[in-house]
Formats: C-alpha cells, sequence, structure tokens
C-alpha cells in the first residue's frame, strides 16, 4: 500500500518549524515541494518518520551512513568519548590516529588538517593552492559542487540561457549575495572535456592555481570521468605549476577505501574528504602533498577552527577508518555487489515498462536518469534528461516507502540487505507501472 504524501504529525512538526526556522529546514537540500521528511528514528538501512512509517532509505544522510544508520561501532564510540569529554581547544591522541589512518589509506595523503563540514574543507585547499603558488585563479567545473561557499558557488546546476556557450560556459551564481566581482579570478569549463581544459591552460597556465573537480562526478548524476580526462588535468596540472584538488566528500571511503582517486587511478597534490568518514558525525578533513600542506605548517596560510578535530567527531572517524580498513576485503566487495543488484533490477524493470531509463554508477553510489540518451558526461547531458519524470518517479518511490535522493541519487550501505533490495524492486514495479 502507497504511503501518504505526508501523516499529520509531520505537518504539525512542519507548521511548528516554520515559525522559528527559516523556511522550515535547516539546510536548503532538505526543502520540499510539500511537507519535507520528518524522521523520529532510523536503524540500518531504515528509518522511520514521525507518523510511524517505515523507509528503505538510500539518502544515507546524502551519504555519510555507509555503515547504516546508528551503527553501534560508531554510537559506542561516540558515548565512549563524550563520556572522555566533548571539546578541549587543544590536542589528543585520536585525531593523530585518525590522521595516521587517513595517510594509511588515501594515495596523496602525507599531512592532514581537520575541519567540521565538507564547505570548509574545500575553502581550505583553495586558499592554500592560491598560498601555495602565489596565484590566483581556479578552474571549476560545470556540474561540479564544492560546497555553499562564496568562492565556489558557481555553475552547479545553472540555467542554460545563463550558462551560454557549451564550450566556454559562463559561471552562473548559484545564490544572490555573492559579491559583485566573486567570479573574476573562476574558471568555469564543461567537465570531460580535455580540449577545453589544454586550451585554458596554453592560454592562462601561468595564472592558474589549481584545477579542482570530483573525481567521481557524484552531484550531477554519477559520472566516472574518462580516463584521457582525468589523466589528462592531472598532466597539465604538473605541466604548468598548478594543483589537483579532487573533491572527495561524497566519494571518499564510499566507493573504495582509497576514494575516487584510487577508483579512476589519479593522484591529486590536494583532496577533501568528509561525509561517510565519520560514519555520520560532522568532521572532513584536508590532506595532501607535504611540501603543499607545509604551507600551512609554517603559518604562511591560515587554517583554525574552534571544532576542528573535534574529539567525539574524531572518536567516530577513528572507529570507522578502522573498520573499513580491516575489513576492506570483506565489506567493499559486497557493498558493490549489492548496489550493481539493484541497478540491474532497476534496469530490467524499467524495461518491462517502456521507461527509457539509464543506470549509472559503480555500485555504492549510483544514479538513476530518465532520458534516451546512452551515456552522460557531462552537465550539459544531464540537464537534457527528463528531471520532472525523474522527479515523478521519485515521489512515486517515496509514496511507496523508498526513500532517494530527489534527483535520482541512490547511496548504499553495508547495511542494506537482499531482502531490502527484493522489497524496494517490488516497489519499483509499482512506481514504474505507474510512471
Amino acid at each position: 500500500m502507497d504511503h501518504p504524501t505526508s501523516g499529520p504529525k509531520a505537518a504539525e512538526a512542519y507548521e511548528r518549524a516554520r515559525k522559528v526556522i527559516a523556511g522550515g529546514v535547516s539546510s536548503d537540500a532538505r526543502r520540499s515541494a510539500g511537507v519535507p521528511l520528518f524522521v523520529d528514528h532510523a536503524a540500518g538501512a531504515e528509518l522511520w518518520d514521525v507518523d510511524g512509517r517505515r523507509f528503505l532509505d538510500y539518502v544515507l544522510g546524502q551519504g555519510p551512513g555507509l555503515l547504516g544508520h546508528a551503527s553501534p561501532l560508531v554510537a559506542d564510540a561516540v558515548a565512549a568519548q563524550a563520556r572522555r569529554g566533548v571539546a578541549y581547544a587543544a590536542q589528543h591522541e585520536l585525531e593523530a590516529e585518525v590522521a595516521e589512518r587517513l595517510c594509511a589509506m588515501v594515495p596523496c595523503a602525507e599531512l592532514v588538517r581537520f575541519n567540521s563540514v565538507g564547505s570548509e574543507a574545500v575553502h581550505g585547499a583553495i586558499r592554500l593552492a592560491r598560498g601555495h603558488t602565489g596565484r590566483t585563479v581556479i578552474i571549476k567545473f560545470e556540474g561540479n559542487y564544492h560546497g555553499w561557499l562564496d568562492p565556489v558557488l558557481y555553475s552547479v546546476h545553472p540555467d542554460l540561457a545563463a550558462a551560454g556557450d557549451a564550450r566556454h560556459p559562463a559561471a552562473v551564481g548559484g545564490s544572490a549575495g555573492l559579491p559583485p566581482n566573486g567570479a573574476a579570478d573562476l574558471i568555469v569549463l564543461p567537465y570531460n572535456d580535455l580540449d577545453a581544459l589544454a586550451e585554458i591552460f596554453a592560454d592562462r597556465g601561468d595564472t592558474i592555481a589549481a584545477v579542482i573537480m570530483e573525481p567521481i562526478l557524484c552531484n550531477t548524476g554519477c559520472i566516472t570521468p574518462d580516463p584521457e580526462f582525468a589523466a589528462g588535468a592531472r598532466s597539465l596540472t604538473t605541466e604548468h605549476g598548478a594543483l589537483l584538488i579532487f573533491d572527495e566528500i561524497i566519494t571518499g571511503f564510499r566507493v573504495a577505501p582509497g576514494g575516487g582517486q584510487e577508483v579512476i587511478g589519479v593522484t591529486p597534490d590536494l583532496a577533501t574528504f568528509g561525509k561517510a568518514m565519520a560514519g555520520g558525525m560532522q568532521v572532513s578533513a584536508l590532506v595532501g602533498r607535504r611540501d603543499v600542506m607545509d604551507t600551512i605548517s609554517n603559518g604562511t596560510v591560515a587554517h583554525a577552527g574552534t571544532f576542528n578535530s573535534h574529539p567525539v567527531a574524531m572518536a567516530a572517524a577513528n572507529a570507522v577508518l578502522t573498520e573499513l580498513h580491516d575489513q576492506a576485503d570483506r565489506l567493499y566487495p559486497a557493498l558493490r555487489q549489492t548496489g550493481r543488484s539493484l541497478m540491474d533490477g532497476l534496469r530490467q524493470i524499467a524495461g518491462r515498462h517502456g521507461v527509457p531509463l539509464l543506470v549509472d554508477g559503480p555500485g555504492p553510489v549510483f544514479q538513476t536518469y530518465i532520458t534516451d540518451r546512452s551515456e552522460v558526461r557531462d552537465y550539459r547531458d544531464f540537464a537534457g534528461c527528463d528531471r520532472s519524470a525523474m522527479a515523478r518517479l521519485h515521489e512515486l518511490l517515496y509514496a511507496g516507502g523508498v526513500n532517494i535522493v530527489p534527483r535520482g541519487l541512490w547511496f548504499l550501505s553495508t547495511a542494506h540487505t537482499e531482502a531490502q533490495v527484493a522489497e524496494t524492486l517490488d516497489v519499483a514495479e509499482a512506481a514504474f507501472a505507474r510512471l
């Protein structure tokens, strides 16, 4: 039986929130055309809303729940540390343990600095790149999201009329209130277009501080870059003395123990991590080459924060990363297989109902597109998909008790079972029949 769109307790909670919280939600990502989801509790691959409705969850906190909700491993680590102290504004041994684990797992990690959220870590990476190189220009790609702070909130999902030429897109601001000249030192390029990147380096190579990119583009579909594009970005930045930054806030530890850089076989100079590294606790990390990170070590580039290496968050990260490292051979193949089984099932169901569905991604995270395209390689391809039909599919799945990211992104956890995948596919069967 379909779930109702929202229950009376959720509606009441939303009305209460709207009186004291701007827009009724604390992040724009939680906005909804109707009443947003109000969660009462969650466990494993399931969550329950305030009206008692159960959902199979493929959002997982927008990705952090790699081990599932309320993982006993995380809960025990957090509880134990909270009893020892919550915030010190001083050093403690856990942060070195977590940093050692990061350096052991991540190809580019030689030194580490911690923050609380992904946007902070990315901001630190960009400042560090500029401080280290003495240059100002940053290259980013259409469709890539690097946080909500001013320097990078451009051309995430821009209106194509404003974005202009696909080969030389305009930098389109993502919010009112950005500085009038905020994009003066930002160049926006199409993802997966090595010729466009090479052209810019040939013209302005001595001004470019860094190229920043998602090594697997998860904020616009789930796009693995062409091998030539990723390797070419590495080669061009090295040749011209610029830095290559990978934003691994989503891909880090989710797609492999070493993140997206392990999967695509390209090692950047700097990388940022968050989400899955602490099982839902608020921690992010900036990691990179020793000589680059030493620009922070020697005080040339400032990096600070009251809650950096927060002891409780570090306890969670230590527990999660230890588990992912020690159990990698058991956890990751099973996680990929679960994801691929779900992907294959969705393809088969869509085919039976005549829905043109493209399913793409490595398995631990994947995207469903409604499109006749055989592949999606960049933001312009993504924008050409039937996003209104995808929104309708999201509504039908949600009504049936399956929670996914509205734009069609699915996150898997180690807690998802074969039975839950089968239940999900039953809901999908009914959704595609109505779509």
